[in-house]
């Protein structure tokens, strides 16, 4: 029984991923249509001015066609405006271009500054070659460098205008030397990209498509070409935290006081006539949901992980809910017509929804929620102790925090947050500790909260990705502690201990 729940379990989820990620593809691709469609109508008068101003500059076509790599591996040719001389040494030199490029027109080096030379991609996306957003494609033969796996998971969709690579890299040309121009990107900057670019492939959803456009156009503001844009933005930007963390918090909780207040009265009807109407029930739950969505906001909440919550925040829970009732009570009290509702209904009702809203976040921690709240108020705080750095926001992270905090290292250490790669987890709190950003932002946060220990802890990495991370931390003044597999001994030993007679998995 034990292996066929096991079993079942992964296909599930990957079922539920497969399914999503159909829907992200037909409402994306949907999306790139209507833009490139509306963009080729609304910029025609742009492309015909720059077309003439290229041709009165330099003899040679309007446009370049490059080779590039395409969805599985499938080669294509992108369009853009021509930037370059129309010589054999435009096409014979490094594929890659730095900004002393002298085979670039002046127009060219304008065009690529206000990155106007990509506008004919839009054809490129109409044809199904490209999408609005993904990851940039890359010319054959620096394609043909990469590992096969990131080249594999790379190629799985189709290349884009824009990425998260493309906006953080969007001086690129400006990072690099005419000179070693090649050796200088494939050694400092590709490697990164591609990283970057298979983050975005492993989390790409619809919102974070609208993010990172919002991001590009930003980005090309001559203001702000300067101002770094963080990663963490890119991959979970304020439209996929908004919908995620407020949106959709409010939905549930606007069905979860429905429910309460119809609940609530027909318990009323047991006893007196009561003739509510669905008018009242609607305006009723969508208040109390409202302002219950807006006091989390103001508390905070929202950034949350309610995965990981500590119990106690039942009762910042409570405190919301009060607000929500108090507010329905002073609105139906000041109502014109006289009260609308029985003041003992709003009660029970906001009782019932507070339950219903603490059950939909807790679900059954809530017992426990209420003694670990009165426990942490006979806690110390977390002392001054020198400052430690969690990297993985993982299960081995969360074991590296509590064995920190329950133990008799408690007052000599401090833990100052997590850093980790997963951008759903940017800036939310996990058992009482921020996300601070990513693993690549290791040297920067070290610097900026003077972090006296890292503590590594991350379980099933990859080699190359481990190298890459605790590369980071040694260019750091902190001290590197590696935290053992622990939950990975535990799951070893507990699959080959057999189960004692009588007893199985639910």
């Amino acid at each position: 029984m034990t292996d066929t729940i096991v079993s079942i379990k992964p296909q599930s989820a990957s079922y539920r991923l497969s399914i999503r990620r159909q829907l992200d593809g037909f409402i994306k691709r949907a999306l790139d249509l209507c833009a490139a469609c509306f963009g080729l109508l609304l910029l025609w008068p742009l492309f015909l001015l720059i077309a003439t101003l290229i041709k009165r500059e330099s003899p040679g076509p309007v446009f370049y066609r490059g080779p590039r790599i395409g969805k599985d591996g499938k080669p294509f040719g992108i369009l853009k405006f021509r930037t370059m001389y129309e010589h054999p040494a435009s096409y014979q030199g490094p594929r890659i271009t730095a900004q002393d490029d002298g085979r670039i027109t002046p127009l060219g080096r304008w065009l690529r500054d206000t990155k106007l030379n990509e506008l004919p991609q839009l054809w490129n996306v109409l044809v199904g070659e490209m999408s609005l957003v993904g990851p940039r494609p890359e010319d054959p033969e620096i394609a043909k460098t990469w590992p096969a796996g990131a080249r594999r998971e790379v190629l799985s969709v189709r290349p884009g205008i824009t990425s998260p690579a493309s906006v953080i890299y969007r001086n690129e040309e400006k990072m690099l030397k005419a000179d070693h121009v090649m050796d200088s990107y494939l050694k400092s900057v590709l490697p990164d990209k591609l990283r970057l670019d298979q983050l975005y492939v492993r989390n790409r959803n619809f919102l974070m498509d609208l993010d990172v456009i919002f991001y590009t156009l930003i980005a090309l503001l001559p203001s702000l070409r300067k101002t770094p844009v963080p990663t963490e933005s890119l991959y979970n930007g304020w439209l996929a935290r908004f919908a995620k963390r407020y949106f959709s918090w409010f939905v549930a909780d606007v069905l979860m006081a429905f429910a309460a207040v119809g609940l609530t009265g027909l318990i009323w009807r047991l006893s007196s006539p009561l003739d509510l109407g669905i008018e009242s029930s609607i305006l009723a739950a969508a208040s109390m949901a409202l302002v219950f969505s807006l006091v989390n906001f103001i508390l905070g909440l929202g950034r949350v992980s309610w995965r990981y919550a500590r119990p106690m925040y039942a009762f910042d829970l409570a405190f919301s809910g009060g607000i929500s009732t108090l507010l329905l009570v002073t609105l139906n009290w000041r109502w014109p017509n006289g009260p609308f509702l029985p003041l003992g209904m709003i009660l029970v009702s906001g009782l019932l929804a507070f339950l219903g809203f603490v059950s939909v976040r807790y679900r059954e921690r809530l017992l426990t929620g209420i003694a670990s709240r009165w426990l942490s108020y006979r806690e110390k705080g977390d002392g001054l102790g020198e400052r430690v750095l969690i990297v993985g926001a993982g299960e081995c992270g969360l074991l590296a925090c509590w064995l920190l905090q329950h133990s008799n290292l408690s007052s000599v250490f401090s833990i100052i947050g997590m850093v980790d790669d997963d951008p759903v987890k940017q800036g939310m709190m996990i058992d009482g500790h921020r996300v601070l950003g990513m693993t690549r932002r290791i040297p920067e946060i070290v610097e900026k909260y003077d972090v006296g220990v890292l503590l590594f802890a991350i379980e099933r990495i990859e080699p190359a990705e481990q190298e890459r991370i605790l590369s980071l931390c040694h260019q750091t003044s902190a001290r590197l502690v590696l935290v053992p597999d622990l939950l990975g001994m535990f799951r070893k030993h507990l699959a080959l201990s057999p189960l004692p007679a009588g007893e199985g998995v639910e």
